[in-house]
C-alpha cells in the first residue's frame, strides 16, 4: 500500500517508524531511490521498500551540519571576529633573522 507519493529529489522526508530525516538525492530508471540521510550516510532504496516506509515530507532542517560532523565546539572558533590591520600590509611579513640562525 502507497503511503505517499513517488519520491522527489530534492525533498527532505522523514521516516516516521525510525524518526530518520533524509533527502532523495537521485532516481533511476531502474527504481532505486538514492537517499542521504542527515549524517551523511547514503542508502540505496529500491521503489517497494519506498513504498513501504510511512514517509513525511518535511522541510530542509535549518541545521545544515549534520552531514558534515560539525560540533558547536568547531563553530565556537568563529566567534571572534578576526582583525587585521591593513594600515601597512609589510607589517605581517617575518623577515629572516640571521642571529636566530
Amino acid at each position: 500500500m502507497r503511503n505517499h507519493e513517488y519520491p522527489d529529489i530534492g525533498h527532505w522526508y522523514q521516516d516516521g517508524l525510525r524518526t530518520a530525516m533524509f533527502e532523495v538525492v537521485a532516481v533511476d530508471k531502474d527504481g532505486g531511490v538514492e537517499v542521504q540521510h542527515f549524517d551523511g550516510e547514503i542508502e540505496e532504496l529500491d521503489l517497494d521498500s519506498w513504498y513501504e516506509l510511512e514517509l513525511t515530507e518535511i522541510p530542509p532542517p535549518e541545521d545544515w551540519s549534520g552531514p558534515f560532523e560539525i560540533v558547536k565546539e568547531d563553530l565556537d572558533l568563529f566567534d571572534e571576529p578576526m582583525k587585521y590591520d591593513f594600515s601597512n600590509p609589510l607589517n605581517e611579513i617575518e623577515f629572516f633573522d640571521e642571529d636566530k640562525y
